[in-house]
């Protein structure tokens, strides 16, 4: 498969890079808040381009069964559709494990955060999300401009980024250096 390289500084590529970075910010924040009501972090999913909470991380305990899946093997668990009592419990206790469901299942719907996709990126960058399905695309923005990596290639009379510039991989690997060095200092 080829990788083609390409930097832009063009002022939409940023602002869509932008404004990325601020919705996936403000998702893990969301995310991460899951703690103050469940008692654990989120679980950080991804699916194609698509980022989402499957569970989160709280005690693996039986007694937890009832409302939630077995942890998966990150240690996440993911809220069941329904409850699941184990056999000969009551009738009444039954109710009352339904109850504590629906009061589950509200605080999820309300605390946790919507499905966000990178698509929308790709769509206002200019670029069929299709073709990066596809061939494969990444990007990230460094000292100002945004540095691609696509399966494809760029053209004027087809999938074109405005003021992308064709580089070398020797410069985007450098950039992709720098950005994770500065990642993981953080």
């Amino acid at each position: 498969m080829s990788s083609y390289f390409y930097k832009t500084n063009a002022a939409p590529a940023l602002a869509a890079i932008a404004a990325w970075d601020a919705k996936r910010a403000e998702f893990d924040r969301k995310r991460e808040a899951l703690k103050d009501v469940f008692g654990g972090p989120g679980s950080p999913m991804y699916s194609g381009s698509d980022c989402y909470v499957g569970g989160v991380k709280i005690s693996d305990s039986r007694d937890l069964d009832v409302h939630w899946r077995r942890p998966d093997e990150y240690g996440y668990r993911a809220l069941r559709h329904a409850t699941k009592p184990e056999k000969g419990t009551t009738k009444e206790a039954r109710a009352a494990y339904k109850a504590e469901h629906e009061r589950l299942t509200a605080l999820w719907q309300e605390h946790c955060p919507a499905r966000i996709s990178k698509d929308d990126v790709w769509k206002a960058l200019g670029v069929d999300w299709g073709s990066v399905w596809l061939s494969g695309g990444v990007f990230f923005k460094h000292e100002g401009a945004i540095y691609l990596n696509l399966g494809f290639q760029l053209k004027e009379d087809g999938e074109h980024i405005e003021g992308a510039a064709e580089i070398v991989a020797s410069e985007f690997e450098a950039a992709r250096r720098q950005v994770l060095n500065q990642r993981n200092t953080a």
